[in-house]
């Protein structure tokens, strides 16, 4: 099969032959059709997120068709969590995100950046009707860990994404249907990006530098800008929260304790569960969500991850593997 390889960090992504996987006892394979291109695949690829044992096939937010067991015929997400080892405490108490042992889509196990993936069937997800391949990959993990996220702001009204890539295109359109109001803050200057925020529902847009005409009383920190941590921090209201919801950031800067003080609250999201990927897609087609998309390759992979480096489009970015047929 065709397949994007890397090899490690500083040489390039590659295109090779490689022979079809084989699923062992309790996986399926899965004929990839559209796999999408996320921020975690640049933090692989520089290095600042380790593979252990490379050469490895990336990409985690896989859609595509199983072929045999009891998925048989079945159109599939395939997440970034890939299997967990259901033993642990975390996994014993419904936090099998923070299972220890746990193999990642893309980085421990092979991913979808190739003509077919095996995937444990525990962690195949049913795509919701009316959902093409290329518009339910970014559902995968942008969808899922700004659900996640999300969920971590409990019932806070006025809501600042920093950062408005694929997951803060989704959750602007889950939140505006929530009822919540969604300020949006983006690189200085990319202007192209504040006017797709507002397109989408958001009542403000500006860049990360300045301040929100109102406080905030939650923000989601998807930028892997350490620097935007003081500054959404100044944006809370008390008792504010803000959730860094990315799984590298660069270094955050020193904090002034007053910037927490008022019962304000910094955390983290960690990768996601397997009730985090129901729930959102079960909520996805009732919104809905409609992802913007552009479209790569597969031979193109590369690119597309310069691009998204770059920021040189707005949504999401989809490799189209192979069509439905």
């Amino acid at each position: 099969m065709r397949a994007i390889v890397f090899d490690g960090v500083g040489s390039p992504l590659r295109e090779a032959r490689v022979p079809v996987p084989r699923p062992g006892p309790g996986e399926v394979l899965v004929r990839v059709e559209t796999c999408g291109v996320c921020r975690t695949d640049l933090h692989l690829l520089d290095g600042e997120v380790p593979i252990a044992s490379p050469p490895r096939i990336l990409g985690h937010q896989i859609v595509g068709v199983a072929l045999g067991g009891a998925l048989e015929g079945e159109r599939v997400g395939i997440p970034w969590l890939g299997w967990t080892c259901g033993e642990c405490e975390y996994c014993r108490s419904g936090r099998e995100n923070l299972c220890p042992r746990a193999r990642f889509t893309g980085r421990d196990i092979d991913g979808g950046m190739a003509e077919y993936a095996v995937a444990d069937e525990r962690f195949c997800f049913p795509i919701p009707a009316g959902y093409p391949g290329v518009q339910a990959a970014p559902l995968m993990c942008a969808g899922v860990i700004g659900h996640r996220a999300l969920r971590m702001c409990g019932d806070a009204h006025r809501i600042g994404l920093y950062g408005f890539g694929a997951a803060a295109h989704i959750l602007v359109q889950v939140a505006r249907w929530q009822g919540r109001e969604v300020y949006a803050f983006t690189r200085p200057g990319d202007t192209a990006a504040q006017a797709f925020a507002l397109e989408l529902g958001a009542v403000w847009a500006g860049s990360s530098t300045q301040a929100p005409p109102e406080l905030l009383h939650a923000a989601i920190l998807l930028a892997p800008d350490g620097g935007t941590v003081p500054a959404a921090l100044a944006a809370l209201a008390p008792g504010g929260v803000a959730v860094c919801g990315g799984i590298h950031m660069s270094e955050i800067p020193p904090l002034a304790y007053e910037l927490l003080w008022e019962e304000r609250t910094l955390r983290s999201v960690a990768n996601l569960t397997r009730e985090d990927a129901r729930e959102h897609l079960d909520i996805a087609p009732r919104v809905p969500v409609q992802t913007h998309v552009t479209e790569y390759p597969l031979e193109r992979a590369g690119q597309a991850l310069e691009d998204l480096r770059a920021g040189r489009f707005t949504g999401a970015a989809v490799l189209v593997v192979q069509t439905d047929r």
